[in-house]
């Protein structure tokens, strides 16, 4: 059985129709389970329970030999990003402990290491949480994709939305910075491949996409496709 948090979000329903498509069972914890129904649909158990509350989380992972670990915020105060992202992830490493988790998977995020972490709240919440799950007894694997990109979620449709409506399009910084997209579905695959693979034990990859560009490419493209 396979624990996954953060299943009814973007990426998270890709992750365990990836694992469902392999015959793995799946538990998904859900602190809105009347959200879930699609993943009940692909034969999944759901759990009610959350990050910050320990107790739900033990329940969930009892019986468990694998967890994929996907909860974060992108918005809030410090506070916010402490309690959700930073404890969340620790109460998530203890009881895939004492659940006798064998191996325990992270989403974290491109640009995340020590010289970066205090940017931004963000990249401090995904910097401790990686520091959780290594300082723990467990075997992991830690992903830090790139901006991943998706038909019907991420940031993707809000570039196009820009493009298409908007009578000029807002540019981050020089919009030189070089971006390396990678499709959500992909993103998948190597989360469901992680679940086993020996050689990937106690290691962090970086993920991106085959087309790297520039932000204003990226939005150059999308004014091209759009027409």
């Amino acid at each position: 059985m396979i624990l996954v948090t953060g299943g009814t979000g973007f990426v998270g329903p890709k992750i365990v129709h990836a694992l469902r498509t392999e015959g793995r069972d799946v538990r998904c914890l859900a602190r809105k389970p009347a959200k879930a129904g699609t993943l009940r649909a692909w034969g999944c158990e759901v759990v009610q329970g959350d990050v910050t509350d320990p107790v739900s989380l033990e329940q969930a992972a009892d019986g468990c030999d694998a967890v994929i670990h996907l909860v974060a915020i992108i918005a809030g105060r410090h506070s916010d990003f402490e309690r959700v992202m930073v404890e969340g992830t620790r109460n998530v490493v203890a009881a895939a402990k004492q659940a006798g988790v064998r191996r325990f998977v992270l989403m974290s995020a491109l640009g995340v290491e020590a010289k970066t972490k205090e940017l931004v709240p963000y990249y401090w919440a995904k910097w401790e949480m990686e520091q959780a799950v290594k300082s723990s007894s467990l075997e992991h694997v830690i992903f830090r994709p790139s901006f991943i990109f998706g038909r019907d979620g991420g940031v993707l449709p809000m570039f196009v939305r820009q493009v298409r409506w908007s009578p000029v399009v807002p540019v981050v910084g020089s919009g030189a910075r070089r971006l390396q997209p990678i499709w959500v579905e992909d993103v998948a695959a190597d989360f469901a491949k992680a679940i086993d693979l020996p050689r990937a034990a106690n290691r962090t990859f970086e993920l991106g996409g085959p087309d790297p560009g520039a932000g204003n490419e990226v939005d150059q493209r999308n004014a091209r496709v759009l027409g």
